[in-house]
């Protein structure tokens, strides 16, 4: 496959740093599913304190659980209160739900927003993942679309990665970051504010900002963790802090599509530079470089420009996908050049269906 790159070589090669612990990367989805008020599901207002939710649950739960209770939808019910539950008794999972905003409807239509989670600081304990609640549950396919779009295992708020056992550190913390390609592409530094959930002495909750430098190394990938190490919890017990792990969410590109360190980019061609070759200006992530368009080219074909994607190791490379574009008929001039393409090239492009 031709490389196409003549503009004197490749970006310098990176170094990358030892890579650090990777979260599993939530699809970005685009499917709607039904939104679910878990407020109302446990007949509390918004600003109850966590000992209202508490006893609404277990009111609710020992008149729905499935072994005494004789209403015909029980078993059902009892997944709702549970699901409503491990959400509003955890305060950094209630304090994301509440981020969605109070205009929703249980039954409307829902996606969750894009970056609804950033800037959003959580515990590094293992949420939803940890414990048999969540195990058992799932595997009786008892959590919503709704809920495992916001907090499954590839959210911010399930089971994360990179958390260490300690018996007198503190924990470590997760938040999210995004990054415009650009930015994942040469690096650089970014001061965030942060929020980070706390329960205030009469059980209701709050979100306390705070702001954080982050050194963003150069060619960091989507789904990679940038560690801030002793900007976690502080210790109870006088032991060091834990550390801060931002994971890195890559914004989608008007020009580019990422696949790891590599990226893609589709480019217009004219019919007869497809027919008879050309050299192309191609943008890339450096700037603009000069590739060669091979006599005879088709639409969808590919051509490499090695190590023009994300830096690192290795370093990504860059496909062009090229796509003719037909020139329209709209003079009397361009009508008869395509009248005498039409009459001097017999060509058939359905002849293959035959």
């Amino acid at each position: 496959m031709p490389t196409g790159d003549r503009s004197g070589g490749c970006p310098r090669p990176y170094q990358a740093p030892a890579p650090l612990a990777l979260a599993e990367v939530h699809p970005h989805s685009t499917a709607f599913m039904e939104y679910r008020d878990y407020y109302q599901i446990l007949g509390v207002a918004r600003t109850a304190t966590a000992e209202e939710i508490k006893k609404a649950y277990r009111r609710l739960a020992r008149k729905f659980h499935p072994d005494v209770s004789k209403e015909a939808n029980a078993e059902q019910k009892f997944k709702e209160l549970q699901e409503a539950y491990e959400v509003l008794k955890d305060p950094e999972k209630r304090a994301a739900y509440d981020q969605l905003g109070s205009d929703w409807k249980s039954g409307q239509q829902f996606r969750p927003p894009p970056g609804w989670a950033e800037g959003f600081e959580f515990r590094g304990s293992g949420g939803a993942g940890a414990g048999g609640f969540r195990q058992g549950f799932e595997d009786e396919g008892g959590f919503s679309d709704f809920f495992s779009s916001l907090f499954g295992g590839g959210s911010p708020f399930g089971g994360a990665t990179g958390t260490r056992p300690r018996s007198r550190a503190g924990r470590d913390h997760h938040a999210r970051i995004d990054l415009d390609l650009e930015e994942a592409y040469s690096g650089g530094t970014r001061t965030l504010e942060l929020k980070r959930p706390e329960l205030k002495p009469d059980g209701t909750l709050e979100l306390r900002a705070h702001t954080v430098r982050v050194t963003i190394p150069t060619g960091v990938t989507d789904g990679q963790q940038i560690r801030l190490a002793g900007q976690g919890e502080a210790s109870s017990s006088g032991g060091r802090s834990g550390d801060l792990y931002l994971e890195v969410h890559i914004r989608p590109h008007r020009l580019f599509q990422v696949d790891g360190r590599d990226v893609t980019l589709n480019l217009p061609i004219a019919p007869w530079e497809a027919a008879l070759g050309a050299s192309v200006p191609v943008p890339t992530l450096a700037g603009n470089v000069e590739m060669r368009i091979p006599p005879g080219s088709q639409s969808g074909q590919k051509l490499r420009l090695r190590g023009r994607g994300l830096p690192g190791s290795p370093v990504g490379d860059q496909y062009v996908l090229l796509k003719i574009v037909l020139p329209p008929a709209q003079s009397p001039e361009a009508r008869a050049v395509y009248e005498e393409m039409q009459r001097v090239m017999p060509f058939d492009p359905r002849a293959g269906l035959a």
